[in-house]
């Protein structure tokens, strides 16, 4: 793991939606003034085929096509980290693509198998590395009821550099990185409401849908964090949370749906968010978008 990419994993990392046309087909150019607008605004990692990414409702080869159109956009001008996931050929397949677009580290989605053991799962990140010919990887854990021995085998696999945290249990985040190597980076993985409290148990940094709609937002709020200004993180934090609450509504279908109809508004249309997700917004939620949009000079 570069220094470069230490340092940036505990800012903001932003997760691309990936666009569509009209005709429901990947459109990866509509991608670009997304990167660019994240880009200049100091966002410090930019993550493909994230959830916000609509990742599992991507085929193999729209995901691989998706990290390949990422890191073009992106052009070096900050890490690029890569989801992947699901079984594991498809995951490895995924993680040569990504190394071939030049990401700085993967992102391993926690495997959504029925069937999964703790200590498969450290044979399935290890497999996953070595495809990846040694990239740095992060855990994106969803689900912490595999505990915390669990979790600390996982970081103890060579190459495990980070994980990101997305479930909101802060107290059994304290009890992971106690009991993990310390040169592990814990980043807060429920976007900005929840960065101010992973914060104070020891993580550092988080990741934002946000960014795709209005990054300067995202980089002010981790500013604040990192400079131990908790009071001015929660005003930043307050002016944007009917963003979140939408985006979390109907078991948090609407999550994808929200940044995609916000980008609609500010005249950048990505296209539909692919089911099973909440496509469209109901009324009401497009009537409090709007609001949040305009009163905050996004439109």
């Amino acid at each position: 793991m570069t220094a470069d990419l230490a340092i940036a994993l505990t800012g903001v990392s932003g997760i691309l939606v990936t666009p569509f046309d009209s005709a429901g087909e990947i459109a990866p150019e509509l991608q670009k003034p997304i990167v660019d607008r994240a880009v200049a605004a100091g966002v410090h990692v930019l993550t493909a085929n994230g959830n916000t990414g609509e990742f599992y409702g991507l085929t193999v080869d729209e995901a691989c096509a998706m990290v390949a159109a990422a890191g073009a956009h992106i052009a070096g001008r900050v890490p690029m980290v890569a989801g992947v996931g699901r079984g594991l050929r498809d995951a490895q397949r995924l993680a040569e693509a990504s190394q071939a677009a030049g990401a700085a580290a993967l992102m391993i989605h926690q495997p959504p198998d029925p069937f999964v053991a703790p200590r498969g799962l450290v044979d399935y990140v290890r497999a996953v590395r070595e495809a990846g010919q040694g990239l740095p990887i992060i855990l994106y854990l969803r689900n912490d009821t595999i505990g915390t021995d669990a979790i600390a085998a996982l970081c103890a696999i060579e190459g495990v550099i980070g994980v990101k945290w997305a479930t909101p249990n802060p107290m059994k985040l304290k009890a992971a990185i106690a009991a993990c190597p310390d040169h592990i980076i814990w980043t807060g993985g429920l976007a900005e409401v929840w960065a101010p409290t992973f914060y104070a148990v020891g993580a550092r940094g988080f990741t934002s849908g946000l960014i795709n709609v209005w990054p300067d937002r995202s980089v002010a709020i981790n500013t604040a964090l990192e400079g131990g200004d908790y009071a001015e993180a929660r005003r930043l934090i307050a002016e944007m949370q009917v963003f979140e609450d939408i985006r979390a509504e109907e078991q948090g279908g609407a999550n994808v749906p929200g940044v995609k109809a916000a980008l609609s508004l500010m005249g950048e249309d990505c296209g539909i968010a692919r089911p099973p997700a909440a496509w469209p917004l109901s009324q009401d939620q497009m009537t409090r978008l709007r609001a949040f949009m305009t009163t905050n000079g996004l439109i």
